[in-house]
């Protein structure tokens, strides 16, 4: 149902703006605007916004050519929003319309052609006809830009098309709602979820989408060299800027698609997309730019860098790659940057190979005849070099050390905005306008923007330390880089500034103490952040030594620039490993993870069954559950349930308690329990309900010796069958287990897979994981010890409400009255229920906490409670 509404969305809101542009496009005359600019604007935007909701949403459930197509047009009204609300606030005029949109027009009227091609190639028939005619109407566009006798009635013919498909699709769906899938008109069904998991999960999408914003780029910055426009103006930073912005967004789902190369790639040429904007927004106050050398010169040398480690996925990405590092060497070589005949002649190169790049990765993504990209190459020149290993690269080479994260590392592009926003303040100002010296992008962008991108990704992993790192640098890159660089700085130099980098270095302080007990880089990397902040801190005062700042500034660079190195090369070569040095000061507990118990993902069944062969071998393990995460031992192991006790520190009142797989586990002893009992197990189970029965001989059955004294109660015993696949997969492997949770007692339930060694340590001798819990509440424990006679009550309400347990309750006493009652006297039976209804039912006790104990539940009228009275 979800992808369902999210691709209805995507084509109803192609649909929507298409209509928008139809009426505009129709009833506009070449002197006023149907609809005037501002107002246009906006409503393009709100739709732009719509489509890439759709377009994300889809990209994540793998619908790759639809996801390109909607996020390529939400670009493309994104941008051209954005220039008429320029034009209509008067930042431009309308005479600058063309020259504005007309480099934004032609990249998307290449991008949509090229994907409408693929479309068709792969019959994929509502999206061709979208995607073609939007291509046909951005030429047309441009040639009613170009010559105003043409007029707009062609592309208002194109966006008419675009509204018919997606009226034939919406009836399609609606059609197809009415009957419940019975009807479908060709091209409006939808993939069924097993036809989804057979696609590519490789984020093949979101390339296409980076690529086309360097279409976007290139386009822009190629089109003065052309004579296309007369130059590059204020009204080509909404194109550029667009381009960065969806750059950054694909960033996030190239962590989340384990791509750790490309994040760091299209992060890269986000930065540069926001320093041209910027550039080009200068012109808006007549600023001259100026590109001081070490800033592009240094980052031509990470993008070579990534161009040799990227040819390890395929050597044409390598090449392409390449391409950009040569785009930085000739800003570095020319003053004025952007503007000069040099990087447009490079931007381009870089157009032509991206339409071509765009060509082959999408067709590769959806089609199952593959254009050869060199992909093996890479590996096959690996394998001829002696004592070089590559790593297998699939989603557990970014496991975090305790355990699995939906996203990548993002330590590499950290590391390398570290290095760039470092050589980016070398650069002196002098004389100059400190406006027209390109600095501020590289740093606020570079060491703000993206170093706060990779601290929410490194807390999304449970990375506390780097998360903090690389959101505080990132706060101070931005503060210092705006202050210094955004022409405030003259006016605020002194105390108050002062104050300011002395927090700052306070809280680095913590920051270095704390690298400590991580490795050696990271305790240089943080030391040498703090001559940066000392160097900071005398500028404010005005006694900074000649040369300190830029001696401080290059050695944190270089720090970065190894931090970087050794985090790309590590994650792509398993041996040999550059190194990044051993824990200064180790905790026990804790102890920089070299003596770690293993944690492996749950969703595999290799590590179920090694976790299986640790407590077969009486180890004790951390589990996920339904609910929330426990500590579990095998119970023919007495020797592995002793210990889980002493590990807990388990209060007499708070004993462990029994889980089974399945009630047939139940079968030998089937004889010496209530067939009341064992129909509510089966009726409640597996479930997260705990049930609280009568002790008795039938324990012996498991094995459990000596350590029977730990499990429940001398007169009662909690036993649950979980409905968690890896539970129950688990206990399959090594029987009936002993459980309490995973935390010491009185503290909080543990609820993520990182807390479990966090708060047991090296007692434990393995984890399964699984992430945070599905669920923050524990069981519902229900006494079952007086069954028979009809009652039931509960020693705690927990994820399982007490209305649906008493539901099955009473469902199975009417089966169980009527298999076993004479129908002749059933209205006597009839009358004695109504009188033993009247009778109590056991309610909730207090909050005792655990699975059994010895509360004695209160008692409650069954007509009291809602299931029964209805």
């Amino acid at each position: 149902m979800a992808h369902s509404l999210h691709e209805s969305v995507g084509i109803l809101g192609i649909s929507g703006g298409s209509l928008l542009l139809l009426v505009n496009n129709y009833a506009s005359s070449p002197v006023k605007e149907f609809i005037p600019h501002t107002a246009l604007g906006i409503l393009l935007l709100i739709i732009a916004v719509l489509l890439a909701y759709a377009g994300i949403c889809r990209s994540l459930s793998h619908a790759q050519l639809f996801s390109s197509v909607c996020l390529t047009v939400s670009a493309l009204w994104c941008g051209s929003g954005l220039v008429h609300i320029l034009v209509g606030q008067g930042v431009l005029q309308p005479s600058e319309l063309r020259a504005s949109l007309v480099p934004g027009l032609a990249a998307f009227t290449l991008a949509l052609l090229v994907i409408g091609g693929v479309a068709i190639a792969v019959k994929k028939a509502v999206l061709f006809l979208i995607a073609f005619c939007i291509s046909l109407a951005c030429a047309h566009q441009i040639a009613g830009l170009s010559a105003v006798g043409f007029g707009q009635s062609a592309t208002a013919a194109n966006y008419l098309l675009v509204c018919l498909v997606g009226l034939y699709f919406g009836f399609g769906r609606l059609l197809s709602i009415i009957t419940h899938g019975k009807v479908e008109p060709p091209g409006t069904g939808l993939k069924k979820k097993a036809e989804l998991e057979t696609e590519q999960n490789q984020c093949s999408d979101a390339v296409s989408v980076c690529l086309v914003m360097n279409l976007l780029s290139a386009s822009v910055l190629a089109c003065p060299l052309l004579g296309v426009v007369p130059r590059l103006s204020v009204g080509h930073v909404p194109w550029l800027w667009t381009a960065g912005v969806f750059q950054l967004g694909m960033c996030v789902l190239f962590y989340r698609a384990m791509d750790t190369l490309a994040a760091t790639f299209y992060g890269f040429t986000a930065i540069l997309r926001f320093a041209e904007g910027y550039s080009a927004l200068l012109s808006f106050y007549s600023i001259q730019p100026f590109s001081p050398v070490p800033f592009p010169a240094v980052f031509s040398v990470l993008f070579s860098i990534l161009a040799v480690f990227s040819c390890q996925k395929s050597l044409v990405e390598g090449l392409y790659q390449l391409f950009f590092a040569a785009y930085c060497i000739a800003i570095a070589a020319q003053p004025q940057g952007f503007f000069q005949g040099g990087t447009q002649g490079v931007q381009g190169a870089i157009f032509v190979l991206s339409a071509g790049m765009l060509l082959i990765t999408t067709f590769n993504m959806v089609s199952t005849t593959m254009i050869p990209t060199g992909q093996g190459c890479f590996k096959a020149l690996v394998a001829r070099i002696q004592g070089l290993t590559l790593r297998a690269h699939d989603k557990e080479l970014h496991a975090p050390h305790l355990g699995y994260s939906k996203y990548a590392d993002a330590e590499v592009l950290g590391h390398a905005c570290s290095v760039l926003a470092a050589f980016a303040v070398t650069a002196t100002v002098g004389d100059r306008n400190p406006l027209s010296v390109l600095v501020l992008p590289w740093v606020v962008v570079a060491g703000g923007g993206l170093q706060l991108l990779c601290g929410s990704v490194a807390f999304a992993r449970g990375k506390t330390f780097e998360s903090t790192v690389f959101t505080l640098y990132g706060v101070m890159w931005a503060v210092w880089g705006l202050t210094r660089y955004g022409g405030l700085y003259g006016e605020t130099r002194g105390f108050h500034v002062a104050v300011g980098i002395i927090s700052f270095m306070l809280f680095n302080c913590l920051v270095t103490v704390a690298a400590l007990f991580l490795n050696v880089a990271w305790f240089v990397y943080a030391l040498t952040f703090q001559l940066i902040l000392i160097s900071f801190l005398l500028d404010a005062v005005g006694s900074l030594p000649y040369g300190y700042d830029i001696g401080v500034t290059i050695i944190f660079g270089l720090v970065s620039f190894y931090c970087f190195l050794a985090h790309i090369f590590n994650s792509t070569f398993q041996s040999p490993q550059m190194p990044l040095g051993k824990p200064l000061v180790k905790l026990s507990g804790v102890g920089g993870g070299a003596d770690v118990c293993p944690h492996v993902p749950a969703r595999k069944a290799s590590s179920v069954q090694q976790i299986a062969e640790i407590m077969k071998n009486g180890g004790i393990c951390g589990m996920p559950t339904d609910t929330v995460y426990v500590l579990v031992a095998a119970c023919n192991r007495p020797d592995a349930v002793i210990k889980a006790y002493k590990v807990k520190k388990q209060a007499e009142d708070r004993p462990m308690s029994l889980w089974i797989s399945s009630i047939k586990q139940l079968e030998p002893v089937r004889h010496l329990l209530s067939p009341l009992l064992l129909d509510f197990m089966e009726a409640a189970w597996p479930s997260s309900i705990s049930m609280v029965i009568p002790r008795g001989p039938w324990m012996d059955t498991f094995g459990l010796g000596d350590a029977a004294k730990h499990i429940g109660t001398p007169q009662s015993i909690a036993i649950r069958n979980p409905d968690c696949s890896v539970a129950t997969h688990l206990i399959n492997m090594v029987g009936p287990i002993a459980v309490t949770s995973a935390n010491p007692t009185g503290e909080a339930d543990t609820t993520h897979h990182n807390q479990v060694y966090a708060k047991l340590g090296k007692k434990v001798d393995g984890v399964l994981c699984d992430g945070p819990s599905p669920e923050n509440i524990a069981s519902t424990v229900v006494d079952c010890t007086k069954i028979e006679t009809g009652h039931i009550g509960f020693f705690r309400v927990g994820l399982i409400p007490k209305s649906k347990v008493l539901q099955i309750f009473e469902e199975v006493q009417m089966r169980h009255r009527h298999g076993q009652t004479n129908p002749a006297f059933e209205d006597d039976v009839h009358l004695s229920d109504i009188q033993r209804d009247n009778s109590f039912v056991m309610e909730d006790a207090a909050e005792s906490g655990r699975e059994s104990g010895n509360s004695t539940p209160s008692i409650v009228a069954p007509e009291q409670s809602p299931v029964l009275r209805n």
